[in-house]
């Protein structure tokens, strides 16, 4: 029995993309406690609800990709193209999720969050997904699916839909996107090359996809000194935090020019972008609870 419960939570999380949608999760809620100010226990059901949208989403990519996630090695193990479950079975879980994280959305929350999430939901699947097998650069349309969910958590906590504030925000998780797809693109391209993914690989060289993707780390760490100067954090510790992870973000990513570069630096940078885009979110959120002004 233990065993089963194991395989069915294993396959959940596989399906959910949960590493991917618990992250989600997160920058939802920090536009929450920014919108309200406050940590309580009125966030959780909508933070929950758009996980469970966000692992609808997910599920359902698993079965529009099963055909290209059976050519490439990084994902031909998913649950679909090794056999372990039927693509029907994933549509169907995937719609039951929907109408789940839909449920909880609105009941926790309101109509506008609710649509957002929708939103989210169609750009991914129906917009981003079939955009991918056609153009190269369809990740910078497709990030906007990384920009929703704070502005989720924004107007589920009460906040404006069209203040500078969660506009700020939202266009550093957009920027974010970017270079951590393409450092995915630099460790894993002959994948995406052997399922017929028109990458940019088969436009530049690797050298100048380092370079591109090294312009938008530092676009990224820019975006991030804006969002002090439009009143989301007063709090001169929190800006100069945000500088120096900013230089932090900058330097240790920069190996990534070098002129002989090993795979092992664009992993170390894949997760450094990672670690900084969680420490921001981290920062922000503590400076908006604390409540210390100077």
């Amino acid at each position: 029995m233990k065993n089963k419960i194991t395989k069915y939570f294993n396959l959940f999380a596989e399906l959910g993309k949960v590493k991917i949608t618990f992250f989600v999760a997160i920058s939802s809620s920090v536009g929450y406690i920014l919108a309200s100010g406050s940590l309580t226990w009125h966030m959780i059901l909508p933070a929950l609800g758009i996980f469970i949208l966000a692992s609808s989403s997910s599920a359902l990519n698993h079965f529009q990709e099963r055909d290209l996630d059976a050519l490439m090695d990084r994902t031909k193990n998913r649950p679909i193209p090794s056999g372990r479950v039927s693509p029907d079975s994933v549509l169907l879980f995937s719609l039951l999720l929907f109408i789940i994280g839909s449920l909880v959305l609105l009941l926790s929350s309101n109509t506008l969050a609710l649509s957002l999430g929708w939103l989210a939901f169609v750009w991914y699947n129906i917009i981003y997904t079939p955009l991918k097998r056609k153009y190269a650069l369809a990740v910078v349309p497709g990030s906007v699916i990384g920009a929703l969910p704070p502005i989720i958590g924004w107007v589920a906590g009460g906040g404006d839909l069209f203040n500078p504030q969660i506009i700020a925000l939202a266009l550093f998780f957009f920027i974010w996107q970017v270079p951590h797809f393409w450092l995915l693109l630099l460790l894993y391209g002959k994948d995406y090359d052997k399922a017929g993914f028109p990458t940019l690989t088969k436009i530049f060289n690797t050298k100048q996809i380092a370079r591109l993707t090294f312009m938008w780390v530092v676009a990224l760490s820019t975006s991030c000194l804006l969002i002090p100067f439009f009143g989301v954090s007063k709090n001169i510790f929190t800006s100069v935090g945000l500088i120096l992870l900013g230089i932090w973000l900058v330097l240790t990513t920069a190996k990534i020019l070098s002129e002989y570069v090993e795979r092992k630096n664009y992993r170390n940078a894949f997760v450094k972008i990672n670690i900084y885009v969680l420490t921001v979110v981290i920062l922000l959120s503590l400076d908006k609870l604390i409540l210390i002004q100077f």
